[in-house]
């Protein structure tokens, strides 16, 4: 492939991530709510260390599994502050 052509693949790729990660981040939304009437913790540790286990455990490569666990931080990172934006914000709109 030249790098042109494997460039506009990244472009796609790209495009996929973008699609996947504003999908979980609702489906976290959704999980933030269901905590939030069940007066649960937004920060779960078990269930991170969970993930990046399992994510681990998947990984092919080429990335190591510290790159992995590094990405995964990041994307569950910003759901959390999303959750916590969200929570914010309702109790905002309630006072």
């Amino acid at each position: 492939m030249t790098i042109d052509e494997l460039r506009t693949e990244i472009d796609r790729l790209d495009s996929e991530l973008l699609r996947i990660f504003n999908q979980r981040a609702g489906l976290a939304l959704q999980i933030g709510e269901i905590k939030k009437q069940r007066g649960m913790a937004v920060y779960d540790p078990r269930r991170e260390k969970l993930i990046f286990e399992r994510m681990k455990s998947e990984n092919g490569g080429p990335l190591d599994d510290g790159a992995i666990v590094r990405l995964f931080e990041r994307v569950i990172d910003e759901s959390r502050r999303l959750e916590r934006i969200m929570t914010n914000r309702d109790k905002r709109v309630k006072e």
